[in-house]
């Protein structure tokens, strides 16, 4: 049986992976779902991705990282700082970063006041500007799991936006080739950003496979955990 780490993403805890997880966990495997750094049982230790992938690398024995969004990112970075605890890939809605200097300084900017923002009005308030984004606006309410969100701290939040926000993150693409395992890209068939992300990244990794969920939007997995729940299995146990 596989041994998985799913990685949430930003505004979430590990606990947002509960109905992926009960699914992974019915199938037999070991399934493992930490807080990342500036959120859940971390939200005091918010850090850069690099530093965040030491940390949940530290954690764990050799796996299957799944990382959602911000997981994603930090999933990457797993891979290349900690090969030898990644067997696998499997990328959901996510992205190796932005990659042009004159945008990444952009988007700090952007990620700054957006930080800002969160600590003027909290994590409550904030939570209800997040989840209005068109990004989730296929996101049921009862699936956006927002008793957990609500357990992360303006702080931690905000720090990570500006630690760990695309922002401030290194631009990995022309680091893909560098991933050599096999890589699984879950992406909703209605978001279409990261549906074109997709298979750019697919171009550059080395065995990567993409996998549209339909009707779904970006939080694909958490829409249609069942379906999400189905292919990471099948990949899993393919290879």
């Amino acid at each position: 049986m596989a041994r998985l780490v799913l990685v949430h993403g930003f505004t979430q805890t590990g606990a947002s992976w509960s109905p992926v997880r009960t699914l992974l966990e019915a199938g037999g495997h070991t399934v493992e779902a930490p807080d990342a750094p500036g959120h859940g049982t971390r939200a005091g230790t918010p850090m850069d991705l690099w530093r965040g992938a030491d940390v949940l690398a530290g954690d764990v024995q050799r796996a299957t990282w799944v990382g959602y969004s911000m997981g994603g990112r930090l999933a990457l970075h797993v891979a290349l700082a900690h090969p030898e605890v990644v067997e696998r890939l499997v990328l959901v809605g996510s992205s190796p970063g932005i990659a042009t200097a004159a945008e990444r300084a952009a988007r700090r900017a952007a990620d700054a006041e957006l930080a800002g923002h969160l600590l003027d009005v909290g994590v409550s308030a904030f939570l209800d500007e997040w989840l209005a984004q068109p990004l989730f606006a296929s996101l049921p309410s009862d699936a956006a799991d927002r008793a957990s969100r609500l357990t992360n701290t303006a702080e931690g939040l905000a720090a990570s936006l500006r630690l760990a926000g695309t922002g401030a993150q290194d631009s990995l693409w022309d680091r893909l080739d560098q991933i050599d395992v096999p890589t699984l890209l879950v992406v909703g068939g209605d978001d279409a950003k990261f549906r074109n992300l997709a298979f750019a990244m697919a171009a550059g990794l080395p065995d990567a496979t993409i996998f549209e969920l339909g009707g779904c939007g970006h939080a694909c997995h958490l829409e249609a955990p069942e379906r999400f729940a189905d292919a990471v299995l099948e990949f899993v146990e393919a290879n």
